[in-house]
């Protein structure tokens, strides 16, 4: 297999020493101390205790998902209920509202004075420590798990259940022993999601007062400014997250779940629900209210008190405009770096991707890429901050650095797309249109392209949405004065005031819109 063109493999390498470099110095930074004070913090009993405590919400988070996101999923693809397009929308629309957006929500409803003390007089605590992380990071990250699940059980095949009915084995035991273990991709892939987004969360778990990893690094770096600990803090959060992608790979070693028989799969016949439509009817709706209504009602409710004290201002909305413009400028120019970096990887993965020196290749590009996705932000904006504080201190807070760690960080999202691209876009049809007579240049431009198109879009919506979502790698590298909605969300809300913080959430939920319709349509 012949090796990419070193043009090619020049992305690659950018993006393998963006990443690679500054977290090397942050190793070197975290080995910094001296003798007794690297003992003193390497066995501080805090770590001992953070770790027990990511993990745990990482766990528990995986088990509460499942449990949402199994029977949803189930009922949408296996049963007769109608509207099925609801039970879709309900497993999606989640991914509208960003962790910190659903936590201020909820934090807001609840309480003496909260949304549904004031409109339907019901007081309810307000969620804080673990079970408060746990039910806001269960909310917003089960459409991960659901996305994967309702995928694969459209696609089992029947004809693997029928027989083991035949052997003998009732509905439950066929469920247990056929149905789910065939599900153990599409779950595995779906929990890796949610187990790298809670080891990377900090806004949900701060707002909650856990403490984690990530909490404890922004704490340390932004109060305490003891950069030694900080880094070392976020060592162990890769060291976590390394376990994390080693135990999902493990786990995939030997799993094959591919038909023998060329056959097209039948869809599988749909179960009537009949005595059971009253439950599925109460689950659907209880998990709707308390993922979309409540959080969607509360922003509403105290949206309207920013109106009413707004009235009369021309200089209220001001802001509001300021941090939108800000963040879908850095949002569309971070989306148009992203997909351009993306483009020669996903190029080098599916043209070349096979064994050899090419397959080799390939791989490195994708593992380059996906390092940067799989580092939890707020360690790799922290590494981002040492090593330009040590080799090159002028791109310090500026908007380019900034610019940087979206791409690298966000690269893996744009990869996906295009390289499905690529597969339509076979390579048959470029060497027709080179032995037409068409150049190298005018056979990417007029052949390559156009198949692609719709995976470059889809490519730059994914990144611009995320970006425009994006909080820890803000909060840490954006410039002095650098205002989006993400961080006007998280600044008010940490001060409790929850009508200030309205209109910017409403806005990044509208935002957050635009990724639910592309979803679905993807989905149909």
């Amino acid at each position: 297999m012949r090796r990419p063109p070193p043009l090619l493999l020049l992305p690659a390498l950018l993006t393998l020493l963006g990443v690679g470099l500054p977290l090397a110095y942050l190793v070197l930074r975290a080995l910094s101390a001296q003798g007794d004070e690297l003992r003193e913090i390497v066995f501080r009993p805090r770590n001992l205790e953070l770790a027990f405590n990511t993990l745990l919400l990482t766990l528990a988070t995986l088990l509460t998902t499942t449990l949402l996101s199994l029977p949803l999923a189930f009922l949408a693809t296996r049963t007769d209920f109608r509207p099925r397009r609801l039970l879709l929308l309900l497993g999606v629309l989640p991914l509208a509202l960003p962790g910190y957006v659903g936590a201020y929500a909820l934090i807001a409803a609840t309480g003496s004075g909260g949304t549904l003390d004031v409109v339907l007089g019901l007081r309810l605590p307000t969620p804080s420590g673990f079970w408060g992380a746990l039910g806001v990071l269960t909310l917003f990250t089960f459409p991960y798990l659901f996305l994967n699940l309702h995928s694969a059980l459209r696609t089992v095949d029947p004809a693997l259940e029928e027989v083991s009915r035949m052997l003998g084995r009732n509905r439950w035991q066929t469920f247990w022993q056929v149905t789910l273990p065939a599900l153990r991709p599409a779950w595995l892939s779906g929990a890796l999601l949610t187990a790298l987004h809670v080891l990377g969360d900090f806004s949900v778990v701060s707002l909650m007062r856990y403490p984690t990893f990530s909490a404890a690094i922004y704490q340390q770096y932004t109060a305490a400014y003891d950069r030694v600990y900080s880094a070392w803090l976020a060592l162990l959060l890769l060291a976590l997250t390394a376990l994390t992608l080693w135990l999902e790979a493990r786990l995939m070693r030997g799993v094959w779940l591919g038909r023998v028989s060329p056959a097209t799969v039948r869809p599988p016949t749909r179960l009537r629900l009949g005595a059971w439509t009253l439950p599925a009817w109460a689950f659907v709706l209880a998990l709707g209210t308390a993922a979309l209504v409540v959080p969607v009602g509360t922003v509403l409710y105290w949206l309207r008190l920013t109106v009413q004290e707004s009235q009369g201002n021309p200089y209220a909305w001001a802001s509001l405009w300021e941090a939108a413009r800000t963040a879908l400028g850095a949002a569309a120019l971070a989306a148009l770096t992203t997909t351009a970096l993306a483009f020669p990887l996903a190029y080098i993965g599916s043209r070349y991707g096979t064994e050899g020196k090419g397959g080799r290749w390939a791989r490195i590009t994708e593992r380059a890429a996906y390092l940067g996705y799989a580092t939890p932000p707020l360690a790799f904006a922290l590494a981002l901050v040492f090593f330009t504080l040590q080799v090159i201190p002028s791109v310090y807070q500026t908007f380019g650095l900034l610019l940087a760690a979206y791409t690298l960080h966000f690269v893996a999202e744009a990869i996906g797309p295009i390289r499905s691209g690529f597969a339509r876009a076979t390579p048959r049809l470029e060497e027709a249109a080179r032995m037409l007579g068409e150049t190298p240049g005018r056979t990417l431009w007029r052949v390559t392209l156009p198949l692609l198109r719709p995976g470059l879009l889809a490519s730059a919506a994914f990144v611009f949405l995320s970006v425009l979502k994006e909080l820890p790698l803000t909060l840490l590298l954006a410039p002095i004065g650098f205002e989006t909605l993400a961080r006007n969300v998280w600044t008010y809300t940490e001060e409790a005031q929850y009508a200030a913080a309205a209109p910017y959430a409403l806005a990044l939920v509208l935002s957050g819109a635009l990724l639910t319709l592309l979803i679905l349509r993807r989905e149909r």
